[in-house]
């Protein structure tokens, strides 16, 4: 450094700071037209398939549909689709090309039509994105999904870019983790975050060795989420909805093989271990004590809860772990029957049904008339991660359509 004076670091550091918290500034979601209804989807499924001679096996996946308390889910895979990729629905069959070709098409599509939601809530112009955060499990490429979506929205050049691929259904939680940090630490940012999953990469048929796979063709569904976040928000201009508080990220010990996925020729197979439900409800009290304590959370009936719904056995064992009145999953349960498990971008549907419910209900506030919240999703690892929310008066009345 040259003799001359002297750069104030420190104050140059905290210029580049934000003053406040970040905060949810806008949410979109999307989802494919096509609709699959959970009572007709075995018969569907099996025929589809080309598997109706394998009778017991379709028994089995009948009860597994009707307990999974799913009334429908949207899918891109349309009976058309797979009538011209036959080795999609065939289990185990050599198909990632197939699939790749269709992952790397409709989720940015999907994602574009999601983001593009949360923008025109947001109301402020495309070029004041400055980050963008892109999560997906399927369609890895290069340039990836994040790229491509730059160019389907027209976001500046300059926007940096963050691609999450193959991080499963707890990922909801970390791009707002990622989000917050990148909020607070770099002033005046917006950051645009997108999770976008479909079932191209898990669709097979069914094989009595592998009941996992039962499991995961009865589960998931496709859809898209887009969250703006952003810290000190433009007074009368930007109208917040939550406020990111703290965030935290933990693996469940003696939990390896709970919840995996493989990529391969034949696409991503699913593998699940028995004890997945009571496995995650004996350790998510652990998982949230260090939220509990630091905020001086004693009663949790008296948060907002937005949980990733994983399925029924789940949230089932978790409601009781934690002595939580039946209420607090209504959002969840609801997510969850009207879309099914959505991977990453279901926590980001549920935290848009949260405020939604809360306008409807006329609640003072964006959180079901509740001050604090928590969200977490977990995920392969076991992964679990925690956000802890604060909502804000409703002022969102005459920005989105309440449906």
């Amino acid at each position: 450094m040259s003799a001359g004076k002297m750069v104030d670091l420190e104050g140059l550091r905290k210029a580049q700071r934000a003053d406040g918290p970040a905060t949810i500034l806008a949410i979109g979601t999307a989802t494919p037209l096509n609709i699959i209804e959970q009572s007709s989807y075995p018969d569907y499924y099996f025929r589809i398939t080309n598997s109706d001679h394998m009778t017991r096996l379709k028994e089995k996946f009948k009860r597994i549909c009707a307990k999974s308390m799913i009334r429908k889910r949207h899918m891109y895979l349309t009976e058309e689709i797979l009538k011209e990729n036959p080795n999609v629905s065939t289990y185990m069959a050599p198909s990632l090309d197939a699939r790749q070709d269709m992952a790397v098409v409709e989720v940015p599509r999907l994602r574009k039509e999601a983001a593009a939601k949360a923008i025109k809530e947001w109301g402020q112009p495309m070029s004041k994105i400055t980050h963008l955060i892109f999560c997906c499990t399927n369609g890895i490429d290069m340039p990836g999904a994040d790229y491509q979506l730059c160019k389907l929205l027209g976001l500046p050049f300059s926007v940096k870019r963050v691609m999450l691929y193959q991080q499963g259904c707890f990922a909801g939680a970390t791009v707002l983790r990622l989000a917050k940090d990148l909020a607070e630490n770099n002033r005046g940012a917006r950051v645009l975050i997108v999770c976008s999953e479909i079932t191209t990469f898990i669709f097979r048929g069914p094989s009595d060795t592998h009941l996992d796979n039962l499991v995961a063709q009865a589960l998931f569904g496709d859809g898209a989420a887009a969250v703006i976040v952003g810290a000190d928000p433009i007074p009368e201009i930007e109208k917040p909805c939550f406020q990111l508080l703290w965030t935290a990220q933990t693996l469940l010990p003696n939990s390896e093989g709970a919840i995996e996925a493989h990529l391969r020729e034949v696409g991503l197979t699913v593998h699940l271990r028995e004890d997945v439900a009571g496995h995650i409800s004996n350790d998510i009290e652990k998982a949230l004590v260090e939220a509990f304590g630091q905020f001086n959370i004693s009663d949790r009936n008296e948060l907002f809860w937005i949980a990733h719904p994983g399925g029924p056995a789940i949230l089932d064992k978790v409601e009781s772990k934690l002595q939580l009145d039946p209420k607090k999953m209504r959002a969840t349960r609801h997510i969850l029957s009207e879309y099914g498990n959505l991977s990453s971008a279901c926590v980001l549907f549920i935290l848009d049904e949260v405020r939604k419910w809360s306008v409807e209900k006329g609640c003072g506030t964006t959180g079901e008339g509740l001050e604090t919240g928590v969200l977490f999703g977990f995920g392969p690892g076991l992964t679990v991660e925690t956000v802890v929310l604060k909502s804000f008066p409703n002022l969102y009345k005459t920005n989105f359509l309440v449906l």
